[in-house]
């Protein structure tokens, strides 16, 4: 199975907004793997003191119109994203379970072994408390 794990450069630009307050905008450049599955592919990266998450895999798994984002390591979460409705998960903190509700409003990618774009656009709630909107920007480029 891991003969199609395929190595990618990855940047990855994160966008929140608040309400009145300039987006916070982060930029990441790493170089990760894509992997095709059955059903879609998966795309995969350490996350480093910039993110403030060192010692975590991020992992997006995209199927069909959703995508899974799952972080494990020293952050363990999970995400789904699909356009126009919202999903509940978990979100595992040093101080207990938090409940993140995410309601996406725009997921739209054109990945391909190749490579590609996808932008996902969501709502984030904690403990049903709507903490901001937030915007993934994803490039992926085949590394020869």
């Amino acid at each position: 199975m891991e003969a199609n794990k395929l190595p990618v450069l990855l940047s990855i630009r994160g966008e929140q907004y608040f309400d009145g307050i300039d987006p916070d905008a982060t930029e990441l450049m790493t170089e990760g793997t894509m992997t095709l599955t059955e059903d879609g592919m998966a795309l995969s990266y350490q996350e480093t003191a910039l993110t403030g998450m060192e010692g975590t895999t991020t992992t997006f798994e995209v199927r069909g119109p959703r995508v899974i984002l799952t972080r494990a390591g020293t952050v363990n979460s999970q995400m789904v994203f699909e356009e126009g409705r919202q999903h509940t998960s978990l979100y595992e903190t040093p101080f207990g379970e938090l409940t993140v509700d995410i309601q996406t409003s725009r997921l739209r990618h054109n990945l391909t072994d190749r490579g590609g774009v996808m932008e996902i656009r969501y709502s984030i709630a904690v403990e049903h408390t709507v903490t901001g909107r937030n915007c993934f920007k994803i490039r992926v480029k085949r590394k020869h």
